[in-house]
């Protein structure tokens, strides 16, 4: 019977289904295609171990990689091909090859020679910044993606175990300290030892040894207004950075060795405290490891070095992995390196690092034996400087040593210059912010300033702006010479290439290293001949009085193997860069090489 309501009581309604249905039915899709979005994700990120998960077949990613790194980045290699990773349709292998960081650069920017240093790789991991930075600085085509740091290692102070002892129980060592404490001539009093002398600090050119570089970071940052870094083009400015540079440039010790390996080899295989020129090392924590143990090609010293590490600021050496580009480099690789060095940072991978006496991400494994380290973790972690100011610090180091260059720079200002060299700036825009930069940053040495383009004084395509004088006294004639270039008209480089010359070589400066340095942006348009250019220089070279010729060539037109021709016969360097946005960096690269 049917049922009535009562009266009074309220109506029920009843909900229809439908809604829910629909509703649900969305969710189960809308899930259903999340999970798989998410599972092609993995797919593609991730190998497929069936055929068709690579249609375009195998691929192999060499990868060159600094000797300290070598047996973790071999051991995560052998991890990742045994997934099989497909990469733009590619199932992609790694091969790793451990190639010394300077020869490595040398290879890349000049002829890598496949009989000493083995196939030329597609990405390349070194121990630090500092030479994906030279790379960049020397031809920044030749990056594929920006570096990434895939393991780190703090720069700490090698010494005796008796120096050990005395600095870690007295006053704290910072970085900040190696200045004052290496010119005074009993540095080791102020930790007790006054018969010890001098606080002999070695500092293998910073040109070629990163750790020392880093370790003039540290210094130069710590007697700055901003001690925890990073070292700029301003901080290279400041009074007291240049004169604690240059006490510390004075204070280098004598017949200090090439490396930071043979000075540790030196260093471990003397008897005490005297007897050598220097006491103390900077050199990267996993450096002294190996070369503890006797992992870096020759035999452990008799008594292990020890590691200091500053109770301030410290610089870290940061290996980065960066993906090349240039010939027979295809995006897939590239791209292949990006998802490797993803790959490493992953904490299975970075245990390796760890194992091999590097510090991984959240990874508290150290290697055992391990003696000389306690790996006592930095007080805190330096800020570094950028590429640039990492060249401009060399640099500067380079002049302080060596009481200075004599440098005369000769800069294009054809039509051509007025064209875009990154960011919305002209190339002599840029040009000229790094010649101020140069002038600012330069403490010691000469600088001189000249233009070329065409008939600029009667016929002559050239006019010295600036005569070749010492930068302290002219470094305001150099700022006005600066802002005086302007872009004119044509490219008459070979001309203007060999007045300059001939002014360098008869206005030589003995006892410094005297160069000229082309900016330029296009191919010479006037006479003479790249022939009879090569000729003349040839005739006009002197023995005794011996001037590179250096170049920076900006944008794409130049004639680079003419350009390269100029350089080898004097003994300079070629430097190419897309956008002028780098020609500081490469400026300052330019200067710090033996030239």
């Amino acid at each position: 019977m049917g049922r009535h309501r009562a009266q009074g009581e309220p109506a029920r309604r009843g909900v229809a289904g439908w809604p829910i249905v629909a509703v649900s039915l969305v969710a189960v899709v809308l899930l259903g295609w999340l999970g798989w979005t998410w599972l092609q994700s993995a797919m593609d990120s991730r190998a497929a171990d069936q055929p068709e998960g690579c249609p375009q077949g195998d691929l192999s990613l060499r990868v060159a990689v600094a000797p300290s790194v070598e047996s973790a980045v071999k051991e995560s290699a052998g991890r990742w091909n045994s997934q099989r990773n497909v990469v733009h349709d590619h199932c992609v292998t790694v091969d790793v090859n451990a190639v010394e960081p300077e020869r490595a650069l040398g290879g890349l920017t000049g002829k890598w020679d496949e009989s000493q240093l083995g196939p030329r790789p597609q990405a390349w991991l070194p121990d630090s910044s500092f030479w994906t930075s030279r790379l960049s600085a020397t031809n920044n085509a030749l990056i594929g993606a920006a570096p990434e740091s895939v393991a780190g290692s703090p720069v700490v102070l090698a010494v005796r175990e008796e120096a050990a002892s005395a600095l870690n129980s007295g006053p704290t060592f910072r970085w900040s300290d190696v200045p004052e404490l290496a010119a005074a001539p009993d540095g080791w009093s102020r930790f007790g030892h006054p018969e010890w002398g001098r606080f002999g600090l070695a500092l293998p050119s910073p040109t070629t040894n990163p750790a020392s570089g880093l370790a003039l970071q540290g210094g130069m940052a710590g007697v700055s207004p901003w001690r925890n870094g990073p070292v700029t083009t301003a901080t290279l400015t400041l009074p007291v950075v240049q004169e604690a540079m240059a006490r510390l440039a004075a204070a280098q010790a004598a017949n200090v060795p090439p490396t930071t390996r043979d000075a540790l080899i030196q260093l471990g295989d003397s008897t005490g405290m005297a007897g050598l020129s220097y006491n103390a090392i900077p050199v990267a924590e996993v450096d002294l490891y190996r070369r503890n143990m006797g992992f870096d090609g020759k035999p452990p010293p008799a008594s292990p070095l020890t590691a200091v590490v500053s109770k301030g600021p410290s610089p870290n050496a940061d290996f980065p992995l960066v993906g090349l580009a240039g010939a027979g480099i295809e995006p897939t690789h590239i791209r292949a390196a990006q998802r490797f060095r993803d790959f490493l940072k992953e904490p299975d991978q970075q245990r390796e690092f760890a194992k091999a006496g590097l510090r991984g991400k959240d990874q508290n494994d150290r290697p055992s034996p391990s003696p000389g380290l306690r790996w006592d973790a930095p007080a805190s972690n330096l800020v570094p400087a950028d590429p640039q100011a990492t060249q401009q610090l060399v640099t500067a180091w380079s002049n302080a040593t060596g009481g200075g260059q004599v440098v005369t720079v000769l800069v294009d200002v054809s039509k051509s210059m007025e064209q875009d060299g990154g960011d919305g700036k002209s190339r002599m825009e840029w040009v000229k912010q790094a010649l101020h930069q140069l002038a600012d940053w330069t403490a010691s040495g000469s600088v001189g300033l000249w233009e070329f383009s065409r008939a600029l004084q009667g016929e002559e395509p050239f006019r010295q702006l600036v005569p070749t004088r010492p930068v302290a006294d002219y470094r305001s004639a150099l700022h006005t010479g600066v802002n005086g270039l302007n872009p004119v008209s044509a490219t008459h480089l070979n001309a203007s290439i060999m007045a300059v010359y001939r002014s360098a070589t008869n206005n030589y400066v003995d006892g410094k290293t005297n160069r000229v340095v082309v900016i330029t942006d296009g191919p010479n348009d006037g006479t003479p001949g790249d022939p009879q250019l090569l000729a003349a220089l040839r005739s006009a070279a002197d023995p005794a009085r011996k001037v590179s010729v250096s170049i920076v060539a900006l944008g794409p037109s130049p004639d680079r193997n003419a350009l390269r021709k100029i350089t080898e016969q004097t003994g300079g360097s070629l430097a190419e860069i897309i956008e002028a946005k780098g020609v500081d960096a490469t400026l300052a690269q330019v200067l710090s090489g033996a030239g």
